[in-house]
């Protein structure tokens, strides 16, 4: 089976070279997919701008003509050297599977078949058919995890000479790892924004790429879970205003009430203190909630947790069942929420 992991890429991609005629590079992140393809076709030692080397071709123009492929790939360059047969937003198209298992079993002299597509199942389709051919490699592309996000910031900044303090680091990550070529030009738009400062402040994220609603939406949890109506009140008016869907914040109320359940049975079940479990479990939590969340965690018991996960749960369903009446069902269960935790 000729497939590499994800983590892999990179040292595969400092060989010189590569056996495989035929590379297939898919996922869900679709900028990372692009940005891997792209380092791959440079890697071939192809002048991507000679349109004699190089055939761009979708997909679909494959799919009812798999003859169409197999005619590039023994098409002979018009001044010699190798080619590169580049297909872009690939599926399961037939006529594409049928070509690229013809073409495995093949020698494809000077050409090479590298192939952009989406999120594939294991174990069927075209990903079967690359994986299971010898002279073929699968190359898989998912989001950035913190890792990754963190090497991406360090990259980024470091080549515009620039660094980064530990609160703007940690709201930055929160910000990025969707879309790899998305992420990379936020970061480039935060290294143009801080040009010539040399370090960059939270304050410097928040304004050059800092997504308002998801700010509001994070004030909001914030509210509830210290019992300050006020606060909910205006960060939800904050959010109505941008039309940001109001869900968004009983489902993330509802996250951290998983949090605090887990956290809570640690403290209520197996006997540890609440300080050694938000050291334990705690660690992903922004250091501005961090009080907040320490604060819950000492004041709700497991039943009250387990009650309001249901409450939030309910509301959920019911925005989606009446989305006309959104707002109203989102806040009740957040003011009942908040009350709570003012009560307590």
């Amino acid at each position: 089976m000729a497939e590499i992991k994800a983590h892999e890429f990179t040292a595969f991609a400092r060989r010189e070279g590569t056996p495989y005629r035929i590379i297939l590079v898919y996922g869900p992140d679709r900028g990372l997919v692009s940005e891997r393809s792209a380092l791959l076709a440079a890697k071939t030692k192809i002048d991507l701008k000679d349109d004699f080397s190089v055939q761009r071709m979708e997909a679909s123009d494959i799919g009812s003509d798999p003859g169409r492929l197999i005619d590039e790939v023994q098409s002979i360059s018009l001044f010699g050297g190798d080619r590169l047969i580049w297909v872009r937003n690939a599926g399961n198209e037939r006529g594409l599977m049928d070509a690229v298992s013809a073409l495995s079993g093949m020698n494809m002299g000077s050409s090479h078949i590298l192939i952009e597509a989406g999120d594939l199942k294991k174990g069927g389709g075209l990903r079967k058919i690359v994986e299971a051919s010898k002279s073929a490699l699968a190359i898989p592309c998912y989001s950035d995890d913190s890792r990754s996000v963190q090497a991406l910031i360090d990259e980024e900044l470091g080549a515009a000479k620039l660094t980064i303090d530990g609160d703007a680091r940690l709201r930055l990550a929160q910000l990025l790892g969707g879309d790899r070529l998305a992420s990379r030009g936020e970061l480039r738009k935060l290294a143009l924004y801080c040009h010539g400062r040399g370090s960059v402040s939270e304050q410097d994220v928040i304004e050059a790429i800092g997504d308002a609603a998801a700010l509001s939406v994070d004030d909001a949890v914030e509210a509830v879970f210290s019992g300050d109506l006020a606060r909910l009140e205006t960060s939800l008016e904050r959010i109505l205003a941008s039309k940001t869907a109001v869900f968004l914040v009983l489902r993330s109320c509802l996250q951290q009430l998983e949090q605090l359940d887990a956290m809570r049975d640690q403290v209520e079940n197996h006997g540890k203190q609440p300080a050694a479990v938000m050291a334990e479990r705690g660690r992903g939590i922004h250091f501005k909630r961090k009080p907040i969340v320490e604060r819950a965690l000492r004041q709700w018991r497991l039943p009250t947790i387990r009650i309001e996960m249901r409450r939030l749960g309910d509301a959920v369903l019911e925005t989606r069942r009446r989305p006309a009446l959104e707002a109203s069902i989102a806040r009740q269960a957040l003011l009942r929420c908040c009350l709570l935790s003012r009560a307590k």
